[in-house]
């Protein structure tokens, strides 16, 4: 990678393309469009992180499933995060104001 190349990955933008938690085919939300990069990746290390404490903590205790629910959450919360930043790695276009949010396009 070049210099330049350097100097425009740190400028590049979460999308906010990307629905997380579903009820139904609907999303409950989506990323929001606007991060840097490097902050939404830096979040989504943290949530990764809690999510296999949390995991761990699953495999252990076996009298609840709580641990186990927090860990999905954490994780899907995460990989949306991960997911919108490759949206912007890929130079996806970003939404218009005059999109809807039920005009983007689902992804999984």
């Amino acid at each position: 990678m070049t210099e330049t190349d350097q100097h425009g990955l740190a400028h590049l933008k979460t999308v906010g393309f990307t629905p997380l938690l579903y009820n139904s085919d609907q999303a409950f939300f989506n990323v929001r469009a606007g991060i840097p990069i490097i902050d939404a990746l830096s979040q989504s290390s943290d949530l990764l992180s809690l999510a296999k404490s949390f995991a761990e903590d699953a495999a252990f205790i076996k009298d609840t499933d709580r641990h186990a629910w927090a860990a999905h959450y954490l994780t899907v919360m995460g990989k949306a995060l991960i997911d919108d930043v490759i949206q912007a790695l890929t130079h996806r276009p970003a939404r218009t104001d005059t999109e809807s949010e039920v005009d983007v396009p689902v992804r999984f």
